[in-house]
């Protein structure tokens, strides 16, 4: 049975100047954030403030690639004479990927990984006058480091906080693999007694012995003292080891999520002679113990505990992955409000705020290292790998939170060598002697905590590699029904694990469905990306791992919607996986998890997400019938619309649903059950069954052609909506088809990156070989603009590893030529879209119609070689 152990925090207290400063006893701490200079190489200088990365835009941009290369921060440090004598370090908590830092011009440290601390010592480099600090950052692709490839973007940049740390001679460690030089566990817990030990590495960088104390405390919420011990040490020069054992604390308030009770413990360094405290540190402790077990999942304090939650990335909207300290601190409090009780740190350790949240609010936590899709066979690499799984340890090692250390991910995804078997073979053994290597690593380094591997599902092959039977845990990133074939093979894959491997207890580590929060629609399906989708993705999941005792818990992908620069689809260079998006703003997924999560009543309109509406009104009613869901964890919610009562429904799966007749303007919503309750304004749109229904005046029209979706343009406030055939007295189009890609994934339309605009999803459906277009509108002023773009052709990019069912047929280019004419008059001549304009480019196209003698709108598309295609159309009545 292994037991919980005590968070270390970061002793680090950021602040403003040289002259403001953090001080425990025998120690300061200062921020260097600001009044930096920076460059990329051969680049020209910018002021910047840290956190900063310099791939916050070039990611989001349509050019293919980001800059991947050398960036130089320089800035000054000015220390009065009171620094002499002292031991001085720098502690950088995260730079991408390879680190110098040079103090004067000589190089101090160098450092490889991005998402681990390092402390450098500075104190010979310096003249206490005129001192010059350097990093010189490059996230170049290296085939030394991880990661190598992953779906999230490797920006480069001094991303996190960088802070001057100021000791005595005398201090705790700052060797310990950018640690704190304190470890702290807790050999014996139970819910009637707790011993603590504490490991104090002490350092001693003076010339001479000194006698010395080590007092730790230990102190409770409210600040009274529990438990204490003294021990007296004569110090060398050097580092040593000082292990103190505290033992039988009574009835301890034991850390859960429902109760995350931390303990204090505050180790001090004190001179004998003088009782002058030397150096000090703090730490929280949280009491706990845990097991997984593979038939009955997980237990925490001997009580079982489903664990739900998600993972998450570190980057956020236009910041890039320079995230401040108090956007990240509300990822872990959004986590909370869903109900969640687990977060998996991946694909790398993240900024010290986050498991500190963990801790403080009582989340779960699992952490890794970035070794993803593939390895390389090298000592170098081997050597990186174990290194920063040491980092990890070292530096995380006392977060009550963390339960897991884990190590790889997906890591056959990208195999290698596939048209040479045994020479696969060969990186089939090296792949799992590294794993190995690493496992027994974390087992030595920390004895107390749980190792974790983590698959794709290609169940086959990670069993014929050896790499279920390696780790404690196994954990499975599986997307029936996104990547491959349907939902309901998710809950055959799990009773399959509990069949095959009884003994082995395990987690479903990811799972999810990109969901464009501008994208909605009434017959979802597989990689529309509606947010409708994302619904019943996630329905069927959860209900599948509830249902499991032996499933020990499952985290969603992801969080929060981050970028991923190869990706393109809807929304280029984002994944759209998240519960949030990139801005952090709730999806309706993200209230389908507090209505299964939350122990408290919950209601919420979850359609409310979709405030501003369009559609075409019942034949002989002035509304437009339209659906309203309703996430929920009671039994049943009555609906109101604008008052009046559309009736009492039960909840099914913890979703309700209620067709709704939308008028044309403000729709008040009103959901009761109880005494809960919430509202939501829908602003509606409506659309004119027929041109002639003098009740609903026609304004304007957005069409989406080859598309059964909705789509909103949040810039331009514009609403699209689905495109219909040609009906008398309305409109619609006159022949074609809706474009179908190459591959299996989409049922209909394109995910190629559509240039020259951030409409994509106006641009990745048309109609091929459509005839005519109609609009039956009375006579009038109408501006009229066609959509176009070439989705067939093009530069041939590689498919992306995670979209397992990427088997694409060969794209057959087509000369493609036609002329379009308005009402008997041309209006495009010899259209050619790919020698005119380029491929995947956007091309809109405006007019001005006037209609006369009861005609309407007549659109003709004429092949003159291959398919003519129209992607969208507008229409807007001016007088």
């Amino acid at each position: 049975m292994l037991k919980a152990k005590s968070l270390l925090l970061l002793f680090i207290t950021a602040v403003t100047g040289l002259n403001t400063y953090a001080q425990d006893a025998g120690r300061k701490t200062i921020s260097l954030n600001d009044q930096w200079e920076f460059n990329k190489e051969n680049g020209p200088v910018e002021k910047v403030n840290i956190p900063h990365t310099w791939n916050d835009k070039d990611v989001l941009d349509d050019v293919a690639g980001y800059y991947r290369g050398l960036g130089i921060y320089k800035r000054k440090l000015k220390l009065d004479e009171s620094a002499k004598g002292k031991a001085i370090f720098l502690v950088f908590n995260g730079v991408a990927q390879e680190a110098e830092v040079l103090v004067n011009g000589k190089s101090a440290a160098k450092h490889i990984g991005s998402y681990t601390r390092f402390i450098v010592p500075i104190s010979s480099y310096l003249n206490y006058k005129d001192d010059i600090i350097e990093v010189r950052a490059n996230n170049r692709f290296n085939e030394d480091i991880p990661p190598l490839t992953a779906d999230f973007t490797f920006f480069g940049g001094l991303y996190r906080n960088v802070t001057l740390l100021i000791t005595e001679p005398v201090h705790f460690s700052q060797k310990e693999n950018g640690s704190g030089g304190v470890f702290i566990t807790t050999p014996q817990v139970s819910a009637s007694t707790a011993s603590v030990q504490i490991k104090s590495f002490i350092d001693n960088s003076s010339n001479t012995a000194k006698k010395v104390q080590v007092l730790t405390t230990v102190f409770d919420a409210k600040g009274n003292s529990v438990a204490n011990q003294t021990v007296a040490v004569n110090l060398g020069k050097g580092n040593m080891l000082v292990i103190q054992d505290i033992k039988s604390i009574q009835k301890p308030e034991l850390w859960s999520p429902e109760n995350p009770y931390l303990y204090r413990i505050v180790t001090k360094i004190i001179d004998a002679k003088t009782k002058a405290v030397i150096d000090q540190v703090s730490n929280p402790l949280g009491f706990r113990w845990f097991k997984f077990d593979a038939e009955k999942g997980f237990f925490l304090n001997d009580k079982p505990v489903k664990i739900i939650g998600a993972s998450r990335h570190q980057d956020y909207e236009n910041r890039g992955n320079a995230t401040p300290d108090a956007l990240q601190i509300k990822d872990i409090e959004l986590l909370k409000a869903m109900g969640g009780n687990f977060l998996r740190v991946a694909h790398y350790p993240q900024d010290p705020q986050i498991l500190e949240a963990c801790d403080r609010l009582g989340i779960l936590a699992s952490v890794e290292i970035p070794v993803v899709n593939t390895i390389t066979e090298t000592e170098a690499f081997t050597t990186n790998c174990l290194n920063m799984q040491t980092e990890m340890i070292k530096q995380n090692f006392n977060h009550p939170s963390i339960i897991i250390w884990a190590y790889m991910n997906e890591i056959l995804l990208r195999l290698k060598f596939s048209n040479d078997k045994p020479r696969q073979q060969i990186y089939f053994d090296h792949v799992r002697e590294l794993a190995q290597k690493l496992d027994s690593l974390t087992r030595k380094q920390d004895p107390s905590r749980y190792t974790l591997l983590v698959n794709h599902g290609a169940w086959d092959i990670y069993n014929k590699v050896g790499l279920t039977k390696i780790p404690m845990i196994v954990g499975w990133n599986l997307y029936s029904g996104w990547y491959s074939g349907v939902p309901e093979d998710f809950a055959k894959f799990l009773d399959r694990h509990h069949k095959e491997l009884p003994n082995t207890p395990f987690m479903v580590t990811e799972y999810g469905a990109d969901a464009d929060p501008r994208i909605h629609s009434f017959s979802p399906i597989r990689f529309d990306k509606s947010v409708e989708y994302g619904i019943k993705f996630n329905l069927v999941y959860l209900n599948a791992m509830l249902s499991r005792p032996f499933v020990a818990g499952g985290q969603a992908w992801n969080l929060a919607d981050f970028n991923s620069e190869t990706r393109e689809e809807t929304m280029p260079h984002i994944n759209n996986k998240g519960l949030l998006t990139i801005g952090r703003e709730p999806k309706d997924t993200y209230f389908l998890y507090q209505a299964y999560l939350l122990g408290k009543p919950f209601i919420k309109i979850t359609s409310a997400q979709w405030k501003d509406r369009t559609g075409t009104a019942d034949s002989v009613a002035l509304s437009s019938t339209q659906p309203i869901q309703v996430a929920t964890n009671l039994k049943s919610a009555e609906l109101f619309l604008n008052g009046k009562s559309l009736g009492v429904k039960e909840a099914v799966d913890h979703i309700i649903d209620w067709q709704v007749p939308f008028v044309n303007g403000k729709n008040q919503l009103r959901v009761v059950s109880r005494d809960q309750n919430d509202q939501a304004d829908i602003n509606f749109q409506l659309q004119p069954f027929k041109f002639n229904d003098s009740n609903i005046p026609f304004k304007n029209i957005n069409v989406l052609l080859g598309s059964k979706r909705f789509y909103i343009d949040e810039k331009e406030h514009q609403l699209w909506m689905p495109d219909q055939p040609y009906k008398a007295g309305a409109w619609g189009w006159i022949g074609g088809d809706p474009y179908k890609g190459t591959n299996n994934r989409i049922t209909y339309g394109s995910d190629k990156n559509i240039l020259g605009t951030d409409n994509d999803p106006v641009y990745q459906t048309q109609q091929v070989g459509i005839k005519q277009f109609k609009f039956d509108v009375p006579d009038g002023e109408y501006e009229l603009a066609l959509h176009f773009a070439e989705l067939v052709g093009g530069e041939t990019k590689e498919a992306l590893a995670y979209n397992l069912d990427n088997n694409h047929k060969k794209e057959v280019e087509e000369q493609r030529i036609f002329d379009v004419s308005i009402n008997g008059t041309s209006f495009m001549s010899k259209v050619n879209l790919a020698a005119n304009f380029g491929y995947t480019t956007a091309v809109k196209k405006t007019t001005r119609i006037t209609v006369q003698n009861g005609k309407g709108i007549l659109i003709d598309f004429d092949a003159i070689q291959g398919k003519p295609v129209l992607n969208a159309i507008q229409l807007r009545k001016i007088y």
